[in-house]
């Protein structure tokens, strides 16, 4: 785990090193981040003479660089992120939530990842193994096509007249239950209608991703507005359901492969000897559809029963075990 120095830098916490091994912190690489290799020796950082001639380039070229990054640092950037309030939400086969943070994050309890951005600030990340994956199985277990089934979960009411989807097909890493299994609770006549299990389960992928969000407020992160990426994002239905269930705005970038518009902002911010920050968001934050997903406040209370129902059932199923 890294740590903020007290000159703005980065290092490593040694205590935590010394818990692994007393010998860990000792073969760990020196932290340098995109900011720190802006210059070298009063010069752009570039790759290095022998490493050129290693990679049987001209020894004469000028090829900036900048500290490496992930899918998920990168998707920040990508998505305008890159400052406090702002949430990616990527909806695929793991769900994920994450956002900027000017202060470390340390969730004893495992929920939130501590993670640092692209641009040296922190990243609370929540990861969720069963998203899109435990609506497929829906849609297989009809026979019916995604869109025709958010259409009949459209006339169903928030919290599925009490009927619970406990996504969690896969096993689950947030809670850490690995043992879990997919569950629909709840089921009273008429409720296994195929509209009324495919809003179960959007909601039930939505009150898991809740969770982690409620968590993040516990350790002082909090959202101003969500960004939505992934392949679950365009499901028109869900944006209502999350944005009613978070009572947050929700936004979309423009581009929707985020974390390829992140890389290439990092090496656009090298190439101009910025700072990566700074650089996206002053000169290149990036572009949103016009489209904005308000939140319901009128459905807010239904969809906090639901929650803590879901929360309750999946506790006296799994947690312990």
């Amino acid at each position: 785990e890294v740590d903020g120095a007290a000159d703005g830098g980065a290092r490593y916490d040694a205590a935590k090193c010394a818990a692994v091994d007393e010998r860990f912190l000792a073969m760990l690489p020196p932290l340098a981040g995109h900011d720190d290799l802006l210059e070298r020796d009063g010069a752009p950082a570039c790759v290095l003479p022998e490493a050129l001639e290693a990679l049987g380039l001209p020894s004469n070229a000028r090829i900036r660089v900048s500290a490496g990054s992930g899918d998920n640092m990168c998707s920040a950037l990508g998505a305008g992120a890159c400052v406090p309030g702002r949430m990616v939400l990527s909806l695929g086969t793991s769900g994920t939530l994450f956002g900027c943070s000017e202060a470390a994050v340390s969730d004893a309890t495992g929920t939130v990842a501590p993670f640092r951005d692209a641009t040296g600030h922190h990243l609370p990340l929540l990861c969720l193994q069963n998203c899109t994956s435990a609506l497929n199985e829906v849609a297989r277990g009809y026979g019916m096509p995604h869109e025709e089934l958010a259409r009949l979960a459209a006339d169903e009411p928030p919290g599925c007249g009490g009927l619970t989807f406990l996504p969690y097909v896969s096993g689950e890493r947030t809670p850490n239950w690995p043992h879990a299994t997919g569950a629909l609770l709840g089921v009273s006549p008429g409720l296994l209608r195929p509209g009324a299990v495919y809003r179960a389960a959007l909601e039930g992928v939505t009150f898991a991703l809740l969770a982690g969000y409620d968590r993040m407020r516990e350790l002082g992160v909090d959202a101003k507005e969500l960004r939505l990426v992934g392949g679950g994002s365009s499901n028109k239905l869900w944006r209502q359901i999350i944005a009613d269930a978070f009572q947050l705005p929700l936004r979309f970038p423009a581009e929707p492969e985020s974390a390829a518009l992140g890389a290439a902002l990092q090496a656009a911010a090298a190439f101009a000897s910025a700072g990566v920050g700074s650089y996206v968001r002053d000169k290149a934050d990036p572009p949103l559809l016009p489209e904005l997903v308000e939140p319901d406040a009128a459905t807010a209370a239904h969809y906090a029963a639901a929650f803590q129902r879901h929360q309750a059932l999946g506790k006296k199923l799994f947690d312990g075990e």
